[in-house]
């Protein structure tokens, strides 16, 4: 699909959208005989897997770990629908933690926990944490977060925690309230399942954090109506575990004149923005996103980063047929805490072999990243060179489930990413520094 290129930015290339420290997506999902017919740049085109799970370029290699009924211990093992993930520091110097989020709702391999890592039993969402060496082999696993529904994606904190949100509002036959954000210590020793109340109850997809100021920005991916785009402004600025259960502010993103982002299509136009008090975060008697008259929406709005003093948000796709004001194959946008304003980086067009932007991590080989992608048909993990050049770096050759949690080591050395049904995560080691522009 190709970038629309008649916005012009200010002070900028058009379209141009820099990641974290580095990186630039504005040709992601753009057309180019490379992308269609087997990569001339990149690290080359890819290699059928033999096995039949995962295709890489020449030179790379994969280890599957910490499948879906997988044994961790007696009675308990690796829930399915793996998703959200993160990096961090492990036990020892030669190893690090991944803690995953399950999308499960009612239903899959049930996660068995301590009863104090347990929220509501009647639940199959959760998460686990996994300890791998420098080699990206598994050394240890456990479930560290039980009874929560459909964690899909969620944040990492400045603070080294991991935010897990559930896309939800809650279903019949659990037996306690859902929609909520947990936060999980990657340690387990500080974990309690208890709700960020204060974050508000609605269909969660991801936050992005300010490591300055620790104000989230958070995401929902809900319908009729479409969601929200919010900011949690919390009462304590301390930057440590726990410091959000203290409460804070919930409003929603407002701009006037402006009731549906999807029917901005220029790259570069820029809107101030409002912000409108939640009236009850906790949705008690309604829904967050249906306690205002007049506020901005977005059909699917999902991933949600911070970079650069910004909080980029994302939208996948947006269709007329599902009520939306117009179709896109998804939006970036960027919001701005100093001038208030938020900025269109990215449009993108139907049509192409690449669909539905989702989880994303930055590169650290020559400034690209990689993205997990969530369309339609064959489902790949998208890369970028430092010439902003996309490229298919792996693809699912096992099925059409979506790819997801992709996240690098903090050496660099490894990317893990995960299959997310049947759920299975992969360490994907290789020549990386061979990126060819």
């Amino acid at each position: 699909m190709s970038v629309s290129r008649r916005g012009v930015v200010k002070g900028g290339a058009a379209g141009a959208l820099s990641i974290a420290l580095a990186g630039s997506l504005d040709t992601i999902f753009q057309t180019s005989a490379g992308a269609e017919v087997g990569e001339a740049f990149g690290y080359g085109p890819l290699v059928p897997d033999p096995k039949g799970v995962l295709d890489l370029p020449k030179g790379f290699s994969y280890k599957a770990l910490s499948a879906e009924g997988d044994t961790i211990g007696a009675g308990v093992l690796v829930p399915g629908r793996h998703d959200g993930m993160a990096t961090f520091d492990g036990s020892r110097r030669d190893t690090l933690r991944l803690v995953r989020n399950h999308e499960q709702t009612a239903g899959g391999v049930k996660p068995v926990a301590p009863a104090h890592l347990v929220y509501d039993p009647a639940a199959y969402g959760g998460t686990t944490t996994l300890e791998v060496d420098r080699d990206g082999d598994l050394v240890r696993q456990e479930i560290s977060l039980a009874g929560t529904s459909t964690n899909c994606a969620g944040g990492r904190t400045p603070w080294g925690t991991w935010l897990t949100c559930e896309e939800t509002e809650g279903f019949t036959g659990q037996t306690k309230s859902h929609g909520w954000v947990f936060e999980v210590d990657p340690t387990g020793r500080r974990t309690r399942p208890e709700p960020i109340t204060g974050m508000g109850r609605f269909a969660h997809e991801a936050v992005a954090v300010d490591p300055h100021t620790h104000v989230a920005y958070l995401t929902e991916d809900a319908g009729k109506p479409f969601g929200l785009f919010y900011r949690f402004t919390p009462r304590s600025h301390r930057g440590e575990y726990h410091a959000y259960m203290a409460g804070g502010r919930l409003d929603a993103m407002y701009v006037p004149d402006l009731p549906d982002l999807s029917v901005v299509q220029e790259p570069g136009a820029t809107f101030r923005v409002r912000w409108v008090k939640v009236p009850d975060p906790s949705a008690a008697a309604t829904s967050t996103r249906k306690q205002f008259d007049r506020i901005t929406r977005s059909q699917k709005l999902e991933g949600a980063w911070w970079g650069h003093g910004k909080a980029y948000f994302v939208a996948s796709y947006s269709e007329q047929a599902a009520g939306a004001a117009a179709d896109h194959a998804g939006q970036v946008w960027k919001y701005d805490p100093r001038k208030e304003t938020i900025e269109l980086e990215l449009v993108f067009k139907p049509g192409g072999r690449f669909d539905g932007p989702d989880n994303i991590t930055v590169s650290p080989y020559g400034g690209g990243v990689i993205l997990a992608e969530d369309g339609d048909g064959e489902q790949y993990l998208v890369g970028t060179t430092r010439k902003g050049k996309p490229f298919a770096f792996a693809r699912n050759a096992f099925n059409d489930s979506e790819m997801c949690g992709v996240t690098f080591s903090p050496d660099g050395r490894t990317l893990f990413a995960s299959r997310q049904s049947p759920g299975v995560t992969f360490a994907i080691t290789g020549p990386w520094h061979r990126v060819r522009a």
